[in-house]
């Protein structure tokens, strides 16, 4: 490593676990985000901070005032502005030495596997069911890892799926998918609380670097729940359901 990141990110590396190695396979990662809003704003913040080599954004939505109370990396002067390019800039600004792409294209649900071409990890930080569906299919059959987030009033969750290992529950054993509908959940619906999203965004964030750099024990097989109005953080064993229609018996595994 070069003196200048041996600085840039001596905190990491002075963790016992951590070292050169662990930061070298974050330079090496090619991460994408599927959201860049109130979880996908503070995730790509601390992605970007910690040195993941490459990071693409992706988001079709402009920005609308209503973001500014949650996605932190943007700024009223960002209204209007396509989020993903707002952003990108945010974090190029934050660490120079890191790629990023944004990407502002809408994807159909059957055409998220053509994304996934050379990325190591998925952060889904949407908020509709069918991309999470998609998302999850998708990583499953190509081995990838995903770590999940969702934040709605004042409860959130997060999970992790590492479809390297063929032990690992998917999100359809969470959800199944004829169990949801459109009309759920929407936090321009039912609103969101601002903080909680930062801390689920970055907690998303943590897990990801966890898998990516081999240090940890990322949420895998466990659901950690937030209650934003208790403050109370709960974990929940997820098994994987032999009934389910992604990793289920008599479903294909990835690699």
């Amino acid at each position: 490593m070069e003196d200048s990141a041996l600085l840039r990110y001596s905190r990491h590396l002075l963790l016992e676990p951590w070292g050169t190695e662990a930061q070298e396979r974050l330079t090496r990662a090619h991460v994408l985000i599927v959201g860049v809003g109130g979880l996908g704003s503070p995730a790509s913040l601390y992605l970007a901070a910690a040195g993941v080599g490459t990071l693409t954004l992706c988001d079709g939505d402009e920005v609308d005032l209503t973001n500014l109370q949650r996605q932190i990396a943007l700024s009223s002067s960002d209204v209007g502005r396509l989020k993903v390019n707002a952003t990108a800039e945010r974090l190029q600004q934050l660490n120079p030495t890191i790629h990023i792409h944004p990407d502002p294209r809408r994807v159909v649900p059957e055409a998220w596997g053509e994304r996934l071409g050379g990325v190591d990890l998925v952060l889904d930080c949407c908020d509709d069911f069918a991309t999470r569906f998609a998302l999850n299919r998708a990583c499953r059959e190509r081995g990838i890892p995903l770590v999940s987030g969702a934040v709605i009033r004042f409860s959130a969750q997060i999970s992790v799926f590492d479809f390297r290992r063929k032990d690992t529950p998917c999100y359809a054993c969470l959800y199944p998918p004829e169990s949801r509908t459109e009309e759920e959940e929407r936090c321009a619906l039912l609103g969101v609380f601002a903080p909680l999203a930062g801390t689920t965004g970055t907690l998303q964030a943590g897990e990801a670097l966890k898998v990516l750099s081999g240090v940890g024990d990322p949420l895998v097989g466990r659901v950690l729940l937030l209650d934003g109005l208790r403050g109370e953080f709960r974990t929940v064993r997820l098994l994987r359901d032999p009934r389910c229609p992604v990793c289920g018996s008599g479903t294909s595994a990835g690699p």
